[in-house]
């Protein structure tokens, strides 16, 4: 069970460390939906995505109780760059193993960390023999992305600064949804912090998994795998699952599209650079606007790590 004070001491220990990202609003958007929306923009954190958070939460406690001499984890772009950025501040070599579909950009950003990437197929079997091997080669302790109780408490700093930095309480919190890390952190954030809050996930109807295992109550396989939300592919865990069963209120689906236009929106409207999985949440809420109207909603902007070179609009 992952409590308020881990939460809280999970926030001091990686605040050195991490960006205490803005929240921004838009008025076009907030117009389009009926709703008043927060936009906690994790596409301005260290390695450009949420996952910083996770990653230093883990690997600083690995530091602190001497667990490990080296660090590996499977992960299609964010989160390994989130353990390789961790493991270069305290000093550990990191072993990433990547799908070779994973975006040039976020591969280059791994290297830049002086991480080694061991490339497997995109599958998710694929992935854990990759980890496996480099275990039993190397020594290595295993960071999961999300199946890891230390990750998932970092990830819920970002919805405890969302909360914290914001001078009204909000009806509701909408976060993408993959592994279930950030879905997870969030919606315990919630529920120490704001509990009045509901939270809801978005997931691409091309990796809908996460919308059947909250209604079946065990882990399901996604029928296809088919989206540009490259960071969502992952499916639940046990241990996500059970946290996100017992607290998020609903999932959403929603097109490549949809996903697309959510995403050229955020672009053209504020401003910023988010990548495709970021933008699922707002797709989420605009698809569903008659149910978001007149509410006060938190949305995650899990990351912008995007190849510019590749853009979908």
């Amino acid at each position: 069970m992952i409590t308020l004070q881990d939460i809280q001491e999970a926030h001091d220990r990686i605040r050195p460390y991490i960006h205490r990202t803005p929240v921004f609003t838009n008025e076009t958007i907030n117009k389009l939906t009926g709703a008043s929306i927060y936009f906690k923009c994790e596409n301005f954190q260290k390695i450009g995505a949420f996952k910083a958070r996770g990653g230093l939460n883990a690997v600083l406690q690995i530091i602190e109780r001497q667990e490990a001499n080296s660090l590996t984890t499977h992960s299609s772009g964010n989160h390994a760059q989130a353990l390789a950025y961790a493991a270069k501040k305290v000093g550990l070599p990191a072993y990433i193993v990547m799908p070779r579909t994973a975006p040039q950009v976020k591969q280059d950003a791994v290297r830049s960390y002086g991480a080694q990437i061991i490339e497997c197929d995109p599958t998710l079997e694929a992935r854990e023999e990759g980890v496996r091997q480099v275990m039993a080669s190397k020594g290595a302790v295993l960071v999961h992305p999300f199946d890891n109780d230390r990750v998932i408490t970092g990830q819920a700093t970002a919805a405890k600064e969302l909360i914290e930095d914001l001078d009204t309480v909000l009806d509701a919190m909408v976060a993408p949804v993959g592994g279930g890390g950030l879905l997870s952190g969030s919606c315990l954030a919630a529920h120490y912090f704001s509990p009045s809050t509901s939270v809801f996930g978005a997931e691409p109807e091309g990796a809908a998994d996460a919308i059947y295992s909250l209604k079946s109550g065990v882990v399901e396989k996604p029928s296809f795998i088919n989206t540009i939300a490259d960071g969502l592919l992952t499916t639940l865990s046990e241990r996500t699952l059970a946290i996100i069963h017992a607290h998020v209120k609903d999932i959403y689906l929603v097109s490549d599209q949809e996903i697309t236009q959510a995403m050229k929106m955020i672009w053209e409207r504020m401003k910023i650079i988010v990548e495709p999985s970021a933008a699922v949440a707002l797709a989420a809420v605009i698809k569903n606007k008659e149910f978001f109207a007149g509410q006060k909603v938190g949305i995650i902007l899990s990351g912008g790590n995007v190849d510019l070179a590749k853009l979908p609009f």
